[in-house]
């Protein structure tokens, strides 16, 4: 092969390489992908935190605590003679709710003097009744009635529903609304029920979301329960103090949009 030849050949090979490129840019500086230079990695975007799931009972929206000087208490034969002069100068209590009656045959002996004690120095009363799951509806009835009289009321009652009993869930459930419905007819309004959240997640899940609640939870959270239903009062500790008032009291506050109106019977 002459030398003249190669001379040709490589001239020739360094036009087309000339001309390739300019073709290549006059159609947008493409590159052949085969030739084309690797990208980078693509980092991975940063790991969220890890959020905890909420617990199943606890699922609806928090309400929030909004009425801090709006507080009661409830008291029974626990809190023996009670000074409720004393008390009424509290200007945070604004209503007291006294236990009347358990069960089929139980009555708190000290209802009627804190009933009178607690109106005479004008602090708004209601009455609460303690369920057995042991009992008739009927017979639990007809106690509530020979104590509690309505016209002596100032707020909505309250059936306290914190034992679940041997029978079966649905004897249970059937008790229960049994009772309330009594205590509708007798005052015309349907009571508030007292329980705790794991209870009502358990044991009325489904069954009462008509009525509006007081809630038991001795924490810092605000109580939610399973369902969303209307949870007027929380009752946030059993061990307060409260001058006029021998020993530990239960003490609540309304949450949400709720005020003592939302508890008041209508006269």
């Amino acid at each position: 092969m002459s030398l003249r030849y190669l001379f040709f050949c490589t001239v020739l090979i360094a036009a087309a390489t000339v001309f390739a490129d300019k073709k290549g840019k006059n159609k947008g500086d493409t590159v052949d992908p085969i030739f084309a230079l690797p990208m980078p990695d693509q980092l991975p975007s940063a790991p969220l935190p890890d959020r905890p799931l909420p617990r199943v009972a606890e699922m609806r929206v928090q309400v929030q605590h909004t009425v801090a000087q709006q507080q009661g208490i409830d008291v029974s034969h626990y809190q023996g003679y009670i000074d409720w002069e004393e008390v009424a100068q509290d200007k945070s209590i604004k209503f007291v709710y006294i236990k009347a009656t358990e069960g089929s045959g139980l009555v708190d002996d000290f209802y009627l003097r804190n009933l009178y004690g607690a109106k005479r120095v004008g602090i708004p009363v209601g009455a609460y009744h303690f369920f057995s799951p042991s009992a008739s509806a009927l017979t639990q009835l007809e106690n509530f009635r020979s104590v509690v009289d309505p016209r002596q009321q100032d707020l909505i009652p309250i059936v306290d529903v914190e034992k679940r009993g041997k029978g079966s869930l649905a004897q249970f459930q059937g008790s229960l609304k049994s009772f309330l419905d009594g205590v509708e007819r007798m005052f015309g309004v349907k009571p508030i029920i007292y329980t705790g959240v794991n209870f009502y997640a358990k044991y009325l899940e489904g069954r009462f979301t008509g009525y509006k609640f007081m809630v038991a939870r001795y924490a810092e959270e605000f109580p939610g329960l399973s369902e969303d239903v209307p949870i007027v009062l929380w009752q946030y500790s059993s061990t307060s103090y409260v001058d006029g008032i021998s020993g530990h009291v239960d003490k609540s506050v309304f949450l949400d949009r709720y005020s003592v109106v939302d508890i008041m019977l209508s006269k």
